[in-house]
């Protein structure tokens, strides 16, 4: 589904992003992408990654996964799409543009979700991790890497007095990990599985939630159109 509202922003951001995002952003998160892609090898199946952007991470999964990207920003799926076509990528089947406030999928689609260092640049992100539970399949598992900010001392400071700049930027520096466990909440279907720190600096962490057993699982995923 395409963006819509504030999510329009966020679009235009990462619009202009695109050129260079791989140069400036490829080598400092390389760690925490694979971190993520390792386990969603483990698992296989059927995996959406939210917030693709150029395709840095697309190559890491295995032959036993099977692939769709999604990024709000099209000039990012531009690329991706470059990447698979000279990387030859067939476990990627597929890429759209789409809101991950509003996901066009149906219920249970996916096996794993993905969401790397996306969740603080979207603007209201417990509602796109409402999505995130409601087109994961029962058993299945999210994983995020996203920063977390400082609960007290000279970093949430500074992160304070960066946040204007960063969310001009694309994203936001003061992301507490109290909204995680506030949304895991209220949503009974979940647990935590694991949460632990990486690079850079620590200030990011990787988490997983599981989705319990339970409930019908839905028909292949289609990409919209």
């Amino acid at each position: 589904m395409a963006p819509t509202h504030q999510s329009d922003s966020v679009a235009l951001t990462y619009d202009y992003w695109a050129p260079v995002y791989d140069l400036v952003f490829g080598a400092v998160f390389r760690q925490g992408r694979r971190a993520a892609t390792e386990i969603a090898r483990r698992k296989g199946g059927r995996v959406l990654e939210i917030g693709v952007g150029t395709g840095l991470s697309l190559s890491e999964y295995g032959e036993a996964n099977s692939v769709i990207g999604m990024d709000i920003s099209a000039p990012m799926l531009v690329k991706a799409r470059k990447r698979i076509s000279e990387m030859s990528l067939r476990h990627v089947t597929g890429l759209a543009v789409m809101d991950a406030e509003q996901m066009a999928f149906p219920d249970a689609s996916f096996d794993v979700l993905v969401a790397q260092y996306v969740v603080t640049a979207i603007p209201n992100p417990e509602r796109a991790l409402d999505e995130f539970l409601r087109v994961l399949r029962p058993g299945g598992e999210i994983i995020i890497t996203s920063r977390i900010s400082a609960e007290h001392g000279l970093r949430r400071t500074l992160e304070g007095l960066l946040m204007p700049l960063t969310s001009r930027l694309g994203w936001r520096t003061q992301f507490p990990w109290r909204r995680y466990e506030d949304w895991a909440l209220n949503a009974p279907a979940l647990r935590l599985v694991e949460r632990r720190p990486i690079p850079p600096l620590g200030h990011f962490s990787l988490i997983r939630f599981a989705k319990n057993e339970a409930g019908p699982v839905s028909a292949h995923p289609s990409v919209p159109t």
